[in-house]
């Protein structure tokens, strides 16, 4: 039984995810930075062909501008080196005008034949503090817009930031039907209010399943006044090894060298520093035990040297599966982890674990995907 309803409620398989590092975030040794791990086109895309030879479903490309790339530049480049996976490519909005910003997901969309995910992000950006509520609200109308782009023949659109009339769609019809579903992740009220109303699929950073409910409840009360179910996911990192010994020998080797005076310069140039989720994620390391444990298994060791998401599954192989039923037992449907190194976790959960998952891609058991090229004006639709 899961905890709130859920969209996908028939769906025994799930969607496991990885992570690419174009922000900058791969190590060895947490906090000390590698030039070898660098974020660079070299790396970050090799990241992306290892997840998809390990079976991964979809991979999460984020967005950051410190010593980070461009996200949707990536994605784009990308598209003729893969086949299978998604790409989850998170748009902070605002940083492109909507209505270019359409254009260009319609354009990767058909580029990658429907494998374009959008993660929508409303953090401030760089060298601008914006108030919360106005962020959001700026959010709240790209989205609007986006959906009228993607799903009418004109764009006409009055808010209270943007202002559209009269606007014909074509250059912005996307391979997909109705668009690239939308991830999100947020706890204000705002937040909440923005995901439950348009979004597809609501991301959480690691916590105590308690607490993880709660967050599911939440969302679902603002869902449920649109009369909308969503779909859960959780984004975690891992370390699996054979037996658990191993696993833990292993977080505290790459934690082993943290400065954390570094760690907390790391936290603090991160866009969304500030944000309430990631005081949460502060807050799991505050109850940790000794050994930065929140309940068995799970690591808050790696929140010492990351903003964002700041807990690790730490385990052997029988017990990663075991958490990972536990979450898809309350309704978590969609998984993206990642691990230090990536390249080298990405194999690691590839070979102890994905054999033993049965996966699927959200956007195809969503009937996103058409079995054949579009007739959109993009794809084999009429040339005007």
């Amino acid at each position: 039984m899961t905890v709130v309803p859920i969209n996908s409620l028939d769906l025994s398989r799930s969607e496991i995810s990885w992570f690419s590092a174009l922000c900058s975030d791969d190590y060895q040794f947490l906090s000390i930075p590698d030039g070898k791990l660098r974020s660079s086109w070299d790396h970050c895309s090799a990241i992306v062909k290892n997840a998809e030879r390990q079976g991964f479903r979809n991979i999460l490309c984020p967005s950051s501008y410190q010593v980070g790339q461009d996200t949707l530049s990536f994605v784009a480049a990308c598209a003729p080196i893969t086949s299978k996976i998604n790409l989850l490519a998170a748009v902070r909005c605002g940083e492109m005008q909507p209505i270019m910003l359409a254009r260009t997901i319609a354009t990767l969309d058909h580029m990658l034949k429907g494998r374009l995910t959008i993660n929508i992000i409303s953090s401030d950006f760089p060298g601008q503090k914006e108030d919360s509520n106005y962020r959001y609200q700026r959010s709240r109308e790209v989205v609007e817009i986006l959906k009228q782009a993607w799903t009418r023949e004109e764009i006409n659109y009055q808010g209270k930031i943007y202002e559209f009339s009269g606007l014909t769609t074509d250059p912005a019809k996307t391979y997909q039907i109705g668009g690239p579903l939308l991830y999100f992740g947020g706890y204000s009220p705002a937040a909440l209010e923005l995901c439950g109303q348009h979004c597809d699929v609501y991301l959480m950073w690691p916590e105590k399943i308690e607490q993880l409910k709660e967050r599911m409840i939440a969302v679902n009360d603002v869902a449920q006044k649109y009369n909308r179910n969503l779909d859960y996911g959780l984004r975690v990192h891992v370390i699996v090894r054979d037996t658990e010994r191993e696993a833990k020998e292993y977080a505290e080797f790459i934690a082993s060298k943290i400065d954390d005076e570094y760690g907390r310069k790391i936290r603090e140039r991160a866009l969304d520093s500030t944000s309430l989720g990631v005081a949460n994620q502060s807050k799991n390391r505050e109850i940790a035990d000794e050994f930065g444990y929140i309940e068995p298994n799970l690591w808050t060791g790696v929140g010492r040297a990351r903003s964002g998401c700041g807990a690790a599954l730490v385990g052997s192989t029988d017990q990663v599966l075991t958490k990972i039923e536990q979450y898809k037992s309350i309704g978590i449907k969609s998984f993206i982890f990642s691990g230090y190194p990536h390249m080298n976790e990405c194999s690691h959960f590839g070979e102890k674990v994905m054999p033993l998952l049965k996966t699927c891609a959200l956007p195809k058991e969503y009937n996103r995907v058409p079995a054949n090229n579009p007739s959109t004006p993009l794809g084999r639709g009429e040339r005007k």
